[in-house]
């Protein structure tokens, strides 16, 4: 499309409102979206009759946007129609009140997607498993017959090898879903499925080559190894949680889930070699068609990947036709037809994204290639520099309102990014396709592919190290239309010379001079400070300063980029001690990011080895970064430069308490320039009781508290009394649904007057120690930006 061809939006209209009436149908109900529909088809209908009856009369313009209007509506009507009806049968009576009730259940099940993993600090290993529910038995032996979407929570390692396609059987507890998309329950399970024949063929050979991609990658080092099946297939089973993190950052996570562009640079390449053949137009249009059906049958034909197809095969057939007209009313009309298919993907972010990148790449980037080709760009240069731009830019609206940032790097680093994409894609299928025949040729293969997936690795890892790369923002809804309507305000105006001008200076000077402060005056960490408290999440991390970039480091809360950030804005390049005060996910899940670019000197640990799969994670990353594994015990001392720790606690082995690894807690008391602070772990009232009974006079006075086990309400109050903090640090997660912190702890700490700061609030903080005594610093973080 050139920039003087208007672009063709006669079926926009009715897509968009299909779209957000099916999106909005999720989250009001079935009743309230049928009153919607009906009241737009009464609308709609008398508009057609208007129009039709101003078909001779000259108003050209009045009969375009009354067009417009009847578009909307019948998009309107035909969303809420079909969103009503997938939810009546999603909000049946029956399964809702068993769901209610929290009732046991055997299901008899169909599996739609892969199992995966999720990280859980209850329950380490458990599985999400998306499946259809074709009949259930209720607790007392009532059969119930429906085809609704029930979400399994399984943790026995017997879900890992289910395949989609396989029908099995169950025993689990029915509980409500969440709302906003079709699942009717979820259903909590720890048994093995009971499988009954086997999945279709399509999805055993998908398995096949997706195991042998795998094995193909196992040779190679963890983070390209890893990295490969996810721009495949979108097998992130094993990518490392940093590079996860790092491709977040960098705004490159679309490249680990299949999207358009796979399908586009697999079929591409296909029809690239058809007409180096010189094969004609029907026989590269099959060979195009065979290689599209075959790339589907590899990824998985699950709904999102159809809908990757479908987005990807319609950019492709407009390039091929020379038809670009055509993409935008072919690009509509596929979202009408799945979101009426759907309904549950008008709510999916990867549906969104796809769709954005698509009208971005039709609307925006040949505009932006022609613009700078006129300005003496080079052509191949023009469309490298338009394709990322246009597609991050139409994506962004959406990316702020999940992430609550803005990439600052993502048009660089997708633009660096672009010439090992296709490579990667193209060898990472030719390795599936060749490893169960010859896994020697897939292994060779694979090798050539980690090149330049290796290459995004490093992209993605130095961009997301650069300060200031990404910038706070609204998140939700609410971010998600200010840059909405910030980005179509700026598109307009930059039509006018003189404000692109403008604009680009303004841009420029804002960018050069709030980087400098940014990088200098940032006011982070605060002079004199004793103690940090990083914001993680639901988990423990805290920061002790040794000297200049060296600090020791107590647990590492659940997440690798989430510590790795922390440290990093401390400015702290080497831990010669790391303490993990006990096993839990929370406080051992993101032990990595404390590895990554940092020597680690040892870690410290509790003789504790519950839970064993924390224990093993953490051993995992200390041989990995050829760290020192020390056990301790109470009475032990470790001083390191001017950090002076104490192990007050267990005073002995407990067991049979409410929760032995929380109660087995490492609890420290560390000195650090004359301050006392107090890191209580996750120990709970028995524990806090034990060291009170055993401790000396005065042992357990403290100026600062660490809170145990993120102000939970297991404390005990003679505890809290010995210790007589000035202030009291809280690690905890925005809006956990542990009910942390506990009001009564608060109120209890407020009648003694200590002063308390909550990382869910307050963001990074700090103790410092000042001339006049014992301050406190927040670095500050907007509501919903915790990780």
């Amino acid at each position: 499309m050139s920039e003087s061809e208007p672009p063709d939006l006669r079926l926009a209209g009715l897509a968009m409102a299909a779209w957000l009436t099916a999106l909005a149908g999720l989250h009001l109900g079935s009743r309230t979206v049928l009153l919607v529909a009906a009241a737009a088809a009464g609308l709609t209908a008398s508009g057609a009759v208007h129009l039709l009856g101003s078909l001779g009369r000259p108003r050209a313009v009045v009969r375009r946007f009354g067009w417009v209007a009847v578009a909307v509506g019948l998009g309107v009507v035909c969303g809420g129609a079909a969103t009503a009806a997938r939810l009546a049968v999603r909000d049946a009576p029956a399964i809702r009140a068993l769901a209610e009730q929290r009732a046991p259940i055997t299901a008899d099940l169909v599996v739609r997607d892969d199992p995966r993993p999720i990280r859980s600090a209850g329950r380490p290993g458990m599985l999400l498993v998306s499946t259809k529910l074709v009949r259930l038995t209720g607790p007392d032996g009532r059969r119930i017959h429906a085809s609704v979407r029930l979400l399994v929570l399984a943790t026995d390692p017997a879900w890992r090898g289910l395949l989609p396609g396989q029908r099995l059987t169950v025993d689990g507890r029915l509980d409500v879903p969440r709302g906003g998309d079709l699942t009717a329950a979820v259903l909590s399970t720890n048994d093995p499925p009971e499988r009954h024949g086997a999945p279709s063929w399509a999805q055993r050979a998908a398995g096949t080559l997706r195991t042998g991609l795998q094995r193909a990658c196992e040779p190679l080092p963890d983070d390209p190894g890893g990295l490969l099946p996810g721009l495949v297939v979108g097998d992130t089973s094993r990518l490392p949680p940093a590079v996860e993190e790092d491709f977040q950052a960098t705004g490159m996570t679309h490249l680990n889930a299949v999207s358009g562009s796979n399908v586009a640079i697999v079929v591409g390449a296909v029809l690239l070699l058809a007409r180096w053949a010189r094969a004609g137009p029907w026989l590269a249009a099959a060979l195009c068609g065979v290689a599209l059906v075959g790339f589907v049958i590899l990824v998985r034909p699950s709904p999102s990947v159809v809908r990757a197809a479908t987005m990807g095969a319609i950019g492709l057939a407009a390039l091929a036709a020379g038809r670009p007209r055509a993409a935008l009313p072919a690009l509509a009309a596929a979202v009408t037809v799945l979101v009426l298919v759907d309904p549950e993907l008008a709510g999916d972010p990867g549906f969104a994204l796809s769709v954005l990148a698509t009208g971005g790449l039709l609307l925006l980037a040949p505009r932006w290639r022609d613009g700078l080709r006129r300005r003496g760009v080079p052509p191949g240069l023009a469309e490298a520099l338009a394709v990322p731009a246009a597609a991050q830019l139409a994506c962004g609206p959406v990316v702020a309102g999940i992430s609550g940032t803005v990439s600052l790097v993502a048009v660089p680093a997708n633009l660096l990014a672009v010439p090992a994409i296709a490579p990667a894609t193209v060898l990472g299928v030719l390795a599936a396709m060749v490893s169960p025949i010859w896994p020697a040729g897939a292994e060779f293969v694979a090798w050539l592919a980690s090149w330049p997936a290796w290459w995004l690795v490093v992209i993605a890892r130095q961009g997301a190290r650069l300060p200031g790369g990404t910038l706070p923002w609204l998140g939700g809804v609410p971010g998600a239309l200010l840059l909405t309507g910030l980005t179509v305000a700026l598109l307009i105006a930059v039509r006018r010379p003189l404000v692109r001008r403008l604009v680009a200076v303004v841009g420029v000077a804002a960018v050069l001079g709030a980087l400098p402060v940014r990088l200098l005056a940032a006011g982070w960490p605060p002079v004199g400070w004793v103690v940090v408290a990083c914001a993680v999440g639901q988990g423990d991390a805290l920061v002790l300063p040794v000297d200049s970039g060296r600090a020791v480091v107590v647990d590492a809360g659940p997440e690798p980029g989430a510590v790795d950030g922390c440290l990093r804005r401390l400015g702290v390049r080497e831990v010669p001690l790391l303490v993990i005060s006990h096993f839990h996910a929370d406080h051992v899940g993101g032990v990595a990011g404390v590895f990554r670019g940092r020597r680690v000197g040892a870690v410290l640990m509790p003789s504790s080895a519950d839970p064993e799969s924390g224990r093993d994670l953490v051993r995992a990353a200390a041989t990995g970064g050829r760290a020192a594994l020390l056990t301790t015990v109470a009475g032990a001392r470790h001083p390191v430069g001017g950090v002076d720790l104490l192990v007050l606690g267990p005073p002995y082995p407990l067991a049979g308490t409410r929760s032995d690894p929380n109660n087995n807690s490492l609890v420290l008391r560390a000195t650090v320039a004359g301050v006392r602070i107090l890191l209580a772990g996750d120990a709970e009232t028995e524990e806090q009781h034990a060291m009170v009974a055993r401790a000396a006079p005065g042992q357990l006075r403290a100026d600062v508290l660490k809170v145990a086990h993120h102000g939970s309400a297991y404390q005990d109050p003679g505890f809290l009394d010995a210790v007589r903090p000035a202030v009291a640090l809280v690690p905890v997660g925005t809006g956990n649904t542990y009910g942390h912190p506990s009001p009564g702890l608060l109120a209890h700490l407020g009648r003694d007057g200590v002063r308390v700061l909550r990382t869910d609030t307050d963001g990074d903080v700090a103790a410092v120690r000042t001339g006049d005594g014992l301050a406190v610093a927040r670095r500050g973080v907007p509501a919903g930006r915790q990780p």
